[in-house]
């Protein structure tokens, strides 16, 4: 194989892709573990750690991220300014309301590896609050990711007749129907203090 015809190989095997992703009803870790992934370039056979061959990210719907439990109010983001009483701390809620891209751009930023690098990757990375996508970014897309986690559907959203086929695990006899019912009437007619 000549070395003009290896050329346009190894071209393609260190271009760039572009990926796109929907963080609607994601955490940000997981957002940033698969992001991450792509913008080091792990996921390529070539990877090597002095070679850049990363790819960019788009992140689009980061205003809609999911918090697991309570952490909304208790996951909290500290920063200093390097002046006496410069210490600020904000609560996820609060930077969110601020900035709807600022918490999956600091879990991304932190799950890069720590060196000169991180910089240069970080500037891959795309982040919208929306599905509003410049169409010049959205010409360069290539693939979409799937989500890490899957969606739950509102019980709005399921039919008639998936909620009769869903499997009962109790189902209450006549007499507690009737005895139910009857209570109800009684309440209902009882005035409230």
């Amino acid at each position: 194989m000549s070395s003009f015809s290896r050329a346009p190989q190894q071209w393609a095997t260190f271009a760039r892709v572009w990926y796109l992703l929907d963080g609607k009803m994601q955490p940000p870790g997981k957002l940033a573990a698969l992001a991450s992934i792509k913008l080091q370039g792990l996921h390529k056979p070539v990877y090597h750690q002095l070679s850049d061959c990363g790819d960019h990210v788009v992140i689009m719907n980061t205003r809609h991220i999911a918090f697991s439990g309570n952490k909304w109010e208790q996951k909290v983001y500290s920063s200093h300014t390097g002046y006496p009483g410069g210490f600020r701390q904000v609560t996820a809620a609060q930077l969110h309301q601020k900035d709807p891209v600022a918490i999956v751009k600091l879990a991304i930023y932190g799950m890069l590896p720590k060196n000169l690098h991180r910089r240069t990757l970080m500037q891959r990375l795309h982040l919208f609050p929306d599905e509003d996508i410049p169409e010049d970014i959205r010409e360069n897309l290539v693939e979409e990711l799937p989500q890490p986690r899957k969606v739950p559907r509102r019980l709005d959203e399921y039919t008639r007749e998936e909620i009769e086929a869903f499997p009962r695990v109790w189902s209450p006899t006549a007499d507690m129907v009737k005895h139910i019912w009857l209570v109800s009437q009684i309440r209902a007619c009882v005035p409230r203090s």
